[in-house]
């Protein structure tokens, strides 16, 4: 799918040398937003049969098996013209024709288990051209609402045959609400949804996953999900040695102005700067990079910055860009105070992405 390219106040990538990513201010155009809302990179060639579930995971096998049918049935269940039903007359809308039985699936389960393959997976599966699915994680949704507005966020969704939601966030009210009236106005447009979210760590020795949470938190639209549970392990650790030590600044230096389309930054030169660009942003932040490379990595200071540093990972991690580091390893970035609190699992995904970024960057070494 095609899209606005973002602007930025600096060119392209040097050839003399490394980008700093702190010399970047890109700015992205809300089309842009709403056409980037495929799987990212890393999961373009993810399907439902690539998928390798445990074997001793059973529940695993069964998502599979449910999800492929419930993309089935998507073939004719969006009744395309829903602003002809009324939809935008604010509850004088026509109830759309959908098939019996529910509208969304939750896929709830614990990190690494897979339930973004699944996702996308679902969204490939599902029978319908590129600009009639979306796929987006809770902070890119709340995003679009904040670039489009509420209601042209409605009006460009609604013609949708399916909406997919990655890490549904419940530990802020205001955006989950924000969310779960988007999403009604949604299901009653004809979209099917599908959503993904964490169980918290401190929950998983428990046996008590977030499904309870979710369909509390989303109220009135929980009649429309089915809740697939997945257990097992973080397979992003499964049988993978231990993440790479950091490396000293001289490595790092080095290898990124030996690596073509690197960057290179001090870590804390560049939390200062993502408070100057909207997360929204950040994916545009990275285009064009083949590493990201950074000196001197410290704790992070406050949760503000935190926060911040979730949504890089994440986007690093979604257009699979290897991280080099030299500094504190990145286990140590967030305080047992914030790896304790209220937004613990945000923490420990990106822990746990930016080791995989991390054990990807060890041949930029050793090429260096």
């Amino acid at each position: 799918m095609s899209s606005s390219p973002a602007t930025s106040e600096v060119s392209p990538i040097a050839d003399t040398g490394p980008l700093a990513l702190c010399a970047r201010s890109p700015h992205v155009p809300a089309d842009r937003l709403v056409a980037e809302m495929v799987p990212p990179p890393r999961f373009d060639s993810v399907r439902f049969a690539t998928y390798l579930p445990d074997p001793n995971q059973p529940s695993q096998t069964e998502a599979v098996r449910v999800l492929e049918g419930f993309a089935g049935g998507l073939g004719g269940a969006h009744a395309a013209a829903g602003g002809k039903r009324g939809f935008f007359g604010f509850g004088k809308a026509r109830a759309p024709k959908t098939p019996a039985g529910p509208r969304g699936v939750y896929l709830d389960g614990g990190y690494g288990v897979g339930k973004t393959h699944l996702l996308a997976s679902l969204w490939h599966a599902t029978p319908a051209e590129p600009a009639l699915k979306a796929f987006g994680t809770f902070v890119e949704l709340t995003n679009l609402v904040g670039a489009l507005g509420f209601q042209q966020t409605v009006q460009t969704l609604s013609g949708h045959r399916l909406l997919c939601i990655d890490e549904f966030e419940l530990d802020d009210p205001g955006d989950t609400v924000l969310v779960s009236s988007l999403l009604a106005r949604l299901v009653d447009a004809g979209v099917a949804l599908a959503a993904t979210s964490n169980t918290l760590p401190g929950k998983l020795g428990e046996g008590r996953f977030a499904a309870v949470d979710f369909l509390r938190e989303i109220q009135g639209l929980s009649a429309h999900f089915r809740a697939l549970r997945i257990d097992g392990e973080d397979y992003r650790h499964r049988g993978l040695p231990e993440a790479p030590a950091p490396y000293s600044d001289e490595q790092v230096t080095k290898a990124a102005y030996a690596t073509p389309g690197a960057s290179l930054d001090d870590f804390p030169h560049l939390l200062d700067h993502l408070a100057k660009v909207h997360p929204s942003r950040y994916g545009a932040l990275t285009d064009g990079l083949t590493a990201v490379c950074l000196t001197d990595v410290q704790a992070v200071p406050d949760q503000s910055t935190a926060l911040r540093l979730v949504v890089l990972a994440d986007r690093l991690y979604d257009r699979e860009i290897p991280v080099l580091a030299s500094g504190l390893p990145f286990d140590k970035l967030f305080s047992e105070e914030m790896l304790n609190g209220g937004y613990r699992k945000k923490y420990f995904r990106a822990i746990s992405r930016l080791t995989a970024l991390a054990r990807d960057a060890k041949g930029f070494v050793s090429a260096g």
